[in-house]
């Protein structure tokens, strides 16, 4: 297991590029995303006296809580932030990012690239799916009770993605009945602040918790839990599947470290 210590901020996201395997990205927020500034690091693992080593940074003014790595362009991801806006980098480019958004009215807690519809993106908040050449949202889904923290898109099912609750539920969604979710999951006992499909196996989701456990699910069975990880000190903000090893897992928490699992 690799650790890299994320000084002065707190992660809140990490994700795997899908096209290097080892590059990975990290959305942090000084004083746990309450109050401050927010950082995005560009990590390479495999290298330096942690196991990874820092290849870009880039400051915003207002805590980072999600990032999604561009399925079209290598050197592009998007963030979502505090303030309610979402930004496209090009890691190749200056420091500034290259478009933003800014229809959400809160906080915006996490954004997801479609693996399927390579050009169209979802964000979480207090649900909206995007296409980055517009400047403004493709869909709501507003039947959510509580926060919504995180929604991921399915890799295996253009339509289909999960969203993470602050009621401690997992929800799966059909974007074409969006009225009600198609499943429920339930297991957690604290709020559920992330989750990610597994690439290569396609009804495998993995959850992150403020109750510092990483659970691993079966979708066709919601009610049985296949693994636990624990090991994080604090909340559990944010997991991902690697992009290239079936069950390599990456997570950010708020103990102010990345760590990255092997969930066989």
């Amino acid at each position: 297991m690799f650790a890299f210590r994320t000084q002065g901020f707190n992660g809140y996201a990490v994700q795997f590029s899908p096209f290097f395997e080892d590059r990975l990205a990290c959305a942090s927020a000084a004083n746990f995303g309450l109050v401050g500034n927010g950082r995005l690091w560009i990590l390479r693992s495999g290298a330096g006296p942690q196991g990874m080593d820092v290849e870009k940074l880039y400051d915003t003014q207002d805590g980072l809580y999600g990032l999604a790595w561009s399925e079209q362009h290598e050197n592009q991801l998007v963030t979502s932030s505090g303030d309610g806006s979402i930004k496209l980098w090009d890691i190749t480019l200056s420091e500034f990012p290259i478009q933003h958004w800014t229809e959400h009215t809160k906080e915006v807690y996490s954004v997801n690239w479609n693996l399927i519809r390579k050009d169209t993106f979802l964000s979480a908040s207090w649900d909206l799916t995007w296409l980055p050449e517009r400047r403004e949202s493709l869909a709501t889904f507003g039947a959510h009770q509580h926060c919504v923290y995180e929604a991921i898109w399915s890799p295996h099912e253009a339509d289909v993605f999960a969203s993470a609750c602050g009621d401690r539920i997992v929800r799966v969604w059909d974007v074409r009945q969006p009225a009600q979710p198609a499943m429920t999951i339930h297991g957690h006992q604290g709020e559920v602040l992330s989750l990610d499909w597994n690439k290569y196996q396609p009804h495998t989701i993995a959850t992150g918790s403020v109750d510092k456990s990483i659970r691993v699910w079966d979708a066709r069975r919601p009610d049985r839990e296949l693994g636990c990880a624990l090991g994080h000190e604090y909340a559990v903000r944010r997991v991902r599947y690697s992009p290239h090893h079936a069950h390599l897992l990456a997570s950010a928490s708020y103990d102010m470290t990345v760590r990255v699992w092997d969930m066989q």
